[in-house]
């Protein structure tokens, strides 16, 4: 039975109307004693929500929609159990610096026992993000605006914990709401570089003969990469992006794309001749340089806001200019002297444009696609304007390798290094940018881990296309069983007929057995929209170069 607002209100609505004028509009939930009735009061208040089938795919779809929308990202749980299933999901949103608020309730205080309840903020705390108990009425609406406050400040995510039975309270207090977070967000101008930094940085740039000009989301926020291009062409540079960052320098025929384990062969190539490396916006990630492999004679310069020296237990860089990306690329741009393109040749530039991302060899069997193939065939066939998602697993490395889609179309989160998040990424860019077809890349595995979301995609009507390497396996660990010589029979399952459950929660499924039908059913799907699920065969037997590169073969005695 549905009904409205009670006459008086309680201090779940006035939780809920604290959250609704931070103008956050979209909420991913599951719902539970400790939270259903605020969640249903912020419905009330127009907050367009999604409900999910698991907890941890509503802070995983939040993350994505933070990502996509620069903005806070907004999900609600229960308490006790609905809790703990947070705890991949949150230390993925901290390393990523994504900005959250989840509000999950707490046990009621007036039960001397409740079945669910559990000491909820040292889980919290142990992942990295933030845990606000809340116990006193009058006091909620605040600490509710400061929850917002901290999450777009510290950039990480801010869980808020409300005993239910406090929030069933009636509210009797006069006090008013407090003013919204995204009102009292220091309005400060980009950082601009000290003069005596930028012509020590102008020096290293002047004793360096093979430049690479690599960026991070950090050059995506400040607007840099006009600045960019223009530093790299200035002093005969090559560009690359770190792996969230990917597609930034899309167009740009001096691009070597992705720097660190995802490198193409032409990328590690170029790498390896470079003697400077100026990261421009990074943080500087053992991932970001394949743990100091990539570039091995080469110095690093980082220009960023809040520069480092050391990074995930390694030296990083030992010369640093702070500023904000843009600023502090355009100032080297005007202080340093035009170099003569000896790098920068239009023999390198068809070299970097011909060269496939990896061109291992590999003896693929009748029925199955090499999934370098199938990422080929997919990258001519979907049209431009898509959203498309990289989930995690062995299968994204191939996914990533999409060289001309634009930063702005293509979304990469894996910074915590788990699977099964594709799916809630995907509902979270799907809800933010709702005009769009989304199309989100996942492997077997991955997909199944969370498969019961099929049903919110299509109970909510999202635009989303699913596209599965199928190996029948865990694909990264039967590699690295294989090349460890040991038996990979703990991660092989079997070829599950993903189309046939996509057809059994009521939204399409399909088979690809040619790679010529591609454009065909792309053609289909953009006609009649909705969503669906396309299972694509492959090889077991094509190991990216990531595995190879970390897991050679060896024999065991």
């Amino acid at each position: 039975m549905t009904g409205g607002p009670t006459a008086s209100p309680q201090v779940s609505d006035i939780l809920a109307q604290t959250v609704a004028q931070e103008r956050v509009d979209t909420c991913f939930a599951l719902l539970g004693d400790a939270n259903m009735n605020w969640a249903t009061a912020l419905a009330e208040q127009g907050c367009k929500m999604v409900y999910v089938r698991h907890e941890h795919c509503a802070v995983a779809a939040a993350m994505a929609y933070a990502r996509k929308t620069g903005d806070v990202g907004l999900a609600t749980v229960t308490c006790g159990p609905g809790l703990t299933q947070l705890m991949t999901a949150l230390p993925a949103a901290v390393r990523a610096r994504l900005p959250l608020v989840i509000f999950a309730g707490e046990a009621p205080l007036k039960a001397g026992w409740y079945n669910q309840a559990i000491d909820q903020a040292p889980f919290v705390t142990a992942t990295g993000a933030a845990y606000h108990s809340l116990h006193w009425p009058d006091r909620m609406p605040t600490a509710v605006r400061d929850a917002f406050l901290q999450a777009r400040r510290e950039r990480r995510p801010v869980v808020i914990g409300v005993p239910f039975d406090l929030q069933n309270l009636p509210w009797n207090s006069t006090i008013e709401l407090p003013e919204p977070s995204r009102q009292l967000i220091p309005q400060v101008s980009p950082i601009p570089p000290h003069p005596d930094d930028v012509d020590r940085a102008a020096l290293m740039i002047a004793g360096a003969k093979r430049i690479v000009v690599m960026a991070g989301l950090g050059v995506a926020e400040a607007g840099a990469v006009p600045a960019a291009r223009a530093l790299a062409e200035k002093c005969d540079a090559m560009l690359a992006t770190t792996l969230p960052a990917r597609g930034l320098f899309h167009d740009d025929p001096y691009s070597l794309g992705i720097a660190g384990g995802f490198s193409s062969d032409m990328a590690c190539a170029c790498f390896a001749e470079a003697d400077l490396v100026i990261a421009l916006g990074c943080s500087l990630a053992a991932h970001n340089s394949a743990y100091g492999s990539l570039w091995p004679n080469a110095k690093v310069l980082q220009i960023d806001t809040d520069p480092v020296a050391v990074s995930q237990g390694r030296v990083v860089a030992r010369s640093h200019l702070r500023a904000d990306a843009r600023l502090g690329a355009e100032a080297l741009r005007d202080v340093i002297p035009a170099r003569r393109n000896t790098w920068r040749t239009a023999k390198l530039a068809k070299q970097i444009h011909e060269t496939p991302a990896d061109a291992e060899p590999f003896e693929i069997a009748s029925g199955v696609h090499d999934p370098r193939d199938v990422v080929t065939a997919l990258d001519a066939a979907i049209p431009a304007d898509w959203e498309l998602v990289n989930s995690s697993g062995h299968c994204s490395y191939f996914f990533a390798h999409m060289p001309a889609r634009p930063y702005e179309r293509f979304l990469t989160i894996r910074e915590f290094g788990a699977i099964g998040n594709g799916v809630s990424f995907a509902m979270g860019v799907a809800a933010a940018r709702p005009d769009r077809t989304v199309v989100m890349f996942d492997g077997d595995g991955s997909l199944l881990m969370h498969v019961q979301e099929l049903e919110t995609i299509k109970r909510h009507n999202l635009n989303i296309l699913i596209v599965v390497l199928n190996d029948g396996a865990y694909g990264s660990e039967i590699h690295k069983l294989r090349a460890e010589g040991r038996s990979d029979e703990g991660a092989v399952f079997g070829r599950t007929d993903l189309a046939a459950i996509a057809r059994g929660f009521g939204i399409g499924g399909k088979t690809v057995t040619d790679l010529a039908d591609l454009p065909k059913l792309v053609a289909e799907f953009s006609d009649a929209g909705g969503a669906a699920v396309w299972d694509v065969p492959i090889s077991d037997q094509v190991v990216s170069p990531v595995i190879r590169r970390a897991h050679p073969p060896r024999k065991r005695h």
